[in-house]
């Protein structure tokens, strides 16, 4: 019966008579090495419209500032035109963009944001 199950397997295991080898050896594994994503950075866009307390809001609830380091971002864009609200992978910034874009026109303001790669 041993036998007969060996010689079933005799082609998948190479010929012991011939070359002594019982298809033996050692089965390696390729790992495929996963890279980071790629960041992207969530840009708040100034505006002379949207009132600093509705982005200071924005900041709190969409990006889960807290107040004072929502106060500083605002303040930043105010003075520089732009800021960084964070860094996130694409879809997490693509939604968080989205976000902030229909909360402002919910709203009636015309608040910009906008991504782009890190």
């Amino acid at each position: 019966m041993i036998r007969g199950a060996l010689n079933r397997l005799r082609p998948h295991l190479g010929d012991p008579d011939r070359d002594g080898d019982l298809g033996t050896g050692t089965i390696t594994k390729t790992r495929a090495k996963t890279q980071r994503p790629s960041m992207y950075r969530v840009l708040l866009l100034n505006d002379d419209f949207t009132p600093m307390e509705f982005v200071v809001h924005i900041l709190e609830r969409i990006f889960h500032k807290t107040p004072d380091e929502a106060t500083q971002i605002m303040l930043h864009v105010h003075q520089k035109g732009i800021g960084v609200c964070g860094v996130f992978t694409h879809e997490v910034a693509e939604t968080k963009v989205n976000q902030v874009v229909d909360f402002a026109r919910r709203h009636q303001h015309p608040l910009q944001c906008t991504m782009e790669k890190e």
